[in-house]
């Protein structure tokens, strides 16, 4: 925390500008003052910055390296403001200097550094261990162009490139002395000396990794932890003018081009080979430049490597860098000369592994040939770590060949990564309860029986520093004056709020918030789309990743059915709704980009048609980001959780939209089972078939799409609504998702579900005409929401995985 009076900030601040700008700050354009400012702030950091680090260096503290492909971290300058406690002495310095911090936040370009859920968990987490003071550091890839930058043009999904670094990154610092090589393709030439095996790679590409570092500030506690981003470049910057001159045009920038191709977007599109590969490339990168980094600094520092399991730890954030294992079993031996038995008890030691989904899809495989050519001796090792798991396994299960086969690391010519993650580590956790336990007894069940101490469970969190004090101020307000302050440290004293949800004048406090925050989402609304909504109507929420499986076409189909009904009956005596759709269909998958047109068409029919009076409104919000995310949230009246039961491995967004005070409506997937553990079942709105129920069919099979389809009359219309020509011109328009739910039999139950989701909303459309009821409702989640922080699972992950150390224990 910084000690700072608003006179010393505005001296500061002054000073600042003239050394950056060298000119009046009346005559300073936007940009400049939010880059003033932000670059202040960082001065601010930095000595902190020093002092944690030597801290933790002079006390010898354990390490953690959260190794993750996405870090979606979101703005930083609010967040740095409020972690710092100097929030309100910039505000009133700045309004004194005629300047508007809200102004200069809203210039701040959200960092490219992932997707969805497992970026914003992985930022998170950074936080939390931060506000926790556990000596703890992310390591990731500093993306020239993130994922995409999304837009909705005659509402279709067109990517654009998120060049989110136009303007500068002012948080980051380059760190042009910390750069290590790494290594691709060429040979491993083997010898032997003094009966030893030595492998030597040679002719092999060179690839400069730049580490970027980000300072991650607690609150209030004058700790500031490092988030390591890794950026490709080539060895030498040095135009090729020989082959140029040469005529040969295409060499000269060839290896320039495919060694910044590493550091350019966020998973590359992998529907063919060179984008298969250039992933697997990036995810070798960032890993290796990440254990080389660890290893120097650890030396530096006068570690001795056999003790390395004891001072470091490793954390694997889904499969993406599963190379660590190899990687650091590759230095210990090859380069500081350990034996395989240590170096494999070191390397299992000091690595654990989040696992964040069952689909299939994203348990990462690699083609031998593609990663025996481009990791030469990385395969090598995979490949003995495999000879020597299957003998063991082959002497437990004698004659079992199916088993062996099923648990092999390297088969049916792939390198397995989840495999490859499970042997390689000391802990496997799932990221909900009901997720650990389809692991443990279903997708993972040979290795759970073969390894059962090593898995557990840590249910996600949300930071409520960020989703709550930042994104709520109002609510966070309310809070204080009912509870005091002390959930701001300790989020679990927000079970206390309960105790207030029957009194009248917080429930219109709590009435007054959510239409504040509703209005100030239609005015984003209005200003984004020119589409004029109701604050007064159910806001009813859907913002992530669009993927079949998380069932924004369930919803869809709902809104159709309402529609229908509206146009028979213009009258209809339904609670007026707003309909809020955002997230980012994968360029390459073509369904859930039809389910974004889809979803746009609705829009375009419906927000048109004077018929229904405006009881229905449609909004699909472009670029889905954190701070479309700050608006959205805390304006939810409805929150839709709707994920196949089983698929979804845990969910974020559920707690972050509780936290604000919005009631969810839920199929028991994920964390959705805690949620409602926690607020009890006349709290939260669940529909549809349970983990039993989904799982036998997948198992036994007896689903017919068609049956259920042609014995609801409703399904029966808005399925023909697809190819009708209701919803567009162009009757194959929609033709692709009317046949994924009949001819190809719904893999996703959609239809199953259908008629239970239908009767959850009109419970909910119930429940909104009483007031009182919906905002004590709306209470009971907020007091509930505490142990959902992200605070309390990074204190478990420290404690039973990581035997990592605290200054703090905020729980």
């Amino acid at each position: 925390m910084i000690n700072i009076d608003k006179n010393t900030f505005k001296k500061d601040y002054e000073k600042k500008f003239i050394e950056m700008h060298g000119s009046e700050l009346s005559l300073a354009s936007p940009q400049s003052k939010y880059e003033t400012l932000g670059a202040l702030i960082r001065d601010y950091v930095v000595e902190m910055w020093l002092n944690t680090t030597r801290r933790y260096n002079e006390n010898h503290d354990k390490q953690v390296y959260y190794f993750s492909m996405e870090f979606l971290l979101g703005r930083l300058l609010g967040n740095t403001l409020l972690n710092l406690g100097i929030r309100d002495v910039c505000r009133d310095a700045l309004d004194e200097l005629n300047i508007d911090l809200d102004s200069l936040e809203d210039l701040e370009q959200d960092q490219g550094l992932g997707n969805g859920g497992l970026g914003r968990l992985a930022a998170c987490f950074l936080d939390s261990m931060a506000s926790l003071g556990i000596p703890g550091n992310g390591c990731g890839i500093r993306y020239k162009y993130g994922f995409f930058e999304q837009k909705i043009i005659e509402g279709s999904q067109v990517e654009a490139p998120d060049n989110w670094l136009r303007s500068g990154n002012v948080w980051e610092i380059r760190k042009a002395d910390k750069v290590e090589v790494v290594k691709f393709g060429g040979e491993v030439k083997v010898d032997s000396f003094n009966g030893r095996m030595n492998f030597t790679h040679i002719n092999y590409e060179s690839v400069l990794a730049v580490p970027y570092d980000t300072p991650v500030v607690g609150y209030e506690n004058d700790v500031v932890n490092t988030l390591r981003l890794w950026s490709a470049e080539p060895i030498s910057n040095e135009f090729d003018f020989s082959s140029f001159s040469r005529g040969e045009f295409l060499k000269a920038i060839e290896y320039k081009n495919s060694v910044e191709a590493i550091s350019q977007v966020l998973y590359p599109e992998d529907s063919f080979y060179e984008g298969k590969r250039l992933r697997l490339k990036q995810q070798y990168f960032f890993v290796s430049a990440g254990v080389q980094s660890i290893i120097r600094h650890y030396k530096n520092n006068g570690g001795n490597l056999k003790n390395f399991d004891e001072k470091v730890a490793i954390h694997i954030n889904d499969t993406h860098p599963t190379l660590v294992i190899p990687e650091l079993m590759r230095i210990l031996m090859d380069e500081e000369g350990f034996s395989w038995e240590d170096a494999w008890r070191i390397t299992k030691n000091t690595c654990a592994y989040t696992n964040h989904t069952i689909l299939a899809e994203a348990l990462e495989k690699w083609p031998v040939d593609m990663f025996k050519n481009l990791l030469p001796r990385i395969y090598m090792i995979i490949e003995e770590m495999n000879r020597r798991f299957c003998e063991k396994l082959w002497n437990k299960y004698i004659g079992q060949w199916d088993k062996i086969h099923r648990m092999a690391v390297i088969a049916d010519g792939y390198v397995k990564m989840a495999h490859l993650a499970i042997i390689g580590s000391h802990s496997v956790n799932g990221v909900a309860k009901l997720h650990s336990e389809i692991l443990k007894k279903q997708e993972m069940a040979d290795f759970y029986y073969y390894y059962p101490r090593k898995f557990n469970n840590k249910t996600n969190g949300i930071t409520h520093r960020r989703w709550l004090l930042k994104s709520n101020p109002q609510l966070t307000e309310l809070l204080k004056e009912t509870i005091g302050t002390s959930f701001i440290k300790h989020p679990m004293d927000m079970e206390s709020f309960e105790s207030y949800a029957d009194k009248e004048h917080v429930q219109e406090r709590l009435y007054e918030i959510k239409r504040n925050n509703k209005l100030k989402l239609a005015e984003v609304i209005k200003n984004k789309q020119g589409i004029i909504i109701d604050p007064d109507s159910i806001f009813d929420v859907q913002v992530k990743r669009i993927h079949a499986y998380k069932r924004q076409l369930l919803n869809a189909l709902r809104i159709m059915n309402i529609y229908s009904d509206l146009l028979e009956n213009p009258n209809m005596d339904i609670v007026p709704r707003t309909f809020i759709f955002a997230g980012k269909a994968a360029p390459g998958y073509f369904l859930a980009k039809k389910t974004i047109e889809l979803i746009t068409s609705i829009a375009e029919k419906i927000n048109k048609d004077t018929l229904i009076r405006d009881k229905i409104k449609v909004v699909f919000l472009e670029n889905y980001n954190v701070s479309l995310a700050e608006d959205i949230i805390p304006a939810a009246d409805l929150s839709e959780q709707i994920s196949t039961t089983t698929k979804e491995a845990s969910g974020t967004s559920n707690m972050k939209f509780m936290m604000n005070g919005a009631l969810t409506m839920a199929t028991l997937d994920g964390a959705n089972i805690e949620i409602r553990d926690e607020v009890g079942d006349d709290n939260i709105f669940i529909f549809g078939m349970n983990e039993r129920e989904v799982l036998d069919y997948y198992k036994n099979g007896g689903y017919n799409a068609w049956e259920v389809c042609n014995s609801d009359s409703r399904l029966r219309r808005i399925t023909n609504d697809l190819i009708n020509g209701q919803y567009s011109s162009d009757r194959e328009k929609f033709k692709p998702l009317y046949e994924h739910l009949l001819t190809y039999n719904d893999e996703f139950f959609v239809l199953k579900d259908f008629d239970s989701y239908i009767k959850a909303h009109e419970r909910v459309d119930k429940a909104y005409r009483d007031k009182h009821l919906w905002q004590k409702m709306a209470a009971i989640n907020i007091a509930h929401s505490g142990i959902f922080s992200s605070d309390r699972t990074i204190y478990e992950y420290a404690t039973a995985i990581w035997g990592s150390s605290f200054l703090y224990k905020n729980l």
